[in-house]
């Protein structure tokens, strides 16, 4: 269990998925660029087996966006994608049920 606080201290905000190209180098890296509303991220995501860069251009996607920035396979990522899985299943994104501005703050 964690208190309150500890939740309120992550930063999950919407933000929408307008740039997707392969890493060179991996066949699961994709880079992602995302437009958090004020500011627009990089982000390394293991979905290249499961998603092309088509299906993933457009969504509206919650990011955790202060995770700490950490180098994968050359190219910094700036936060993380929230999804699900299950084994042997394409892991499912969080998005939204209907547009909201990008940058709105899941709470």
């Amino acid at each position: 269990m964690i208190a309150l606080d500890e939740f309120k201290r992550l930063n999950l905000r919407v933000g929408e998925i307008v740039g997707v190209t392969p890493i060179p180098g991996s066949a699961r890296l994709l880079r992602v660029e995302v437009d958090l509303g004020d500011e627009r991220r990089v982000l390394v995501a293991g979905l290249a087996m499961h998603y092309t860069p088509e299906a993933l251009r457009g969504l509206q996607v919650v990011v955790l966006a202060n995770l700490e920035a950490a180098v994968i396979h050359g190219v910094e990522s700036q936060g993380m994608l929230l999804g699900v899985g299950c084994v042997g299943a394409a892991p499912a994104l969080l998005t939204v049920n209907r547009p909201v501005p990008n940058g709105t703050t899941v709470q």
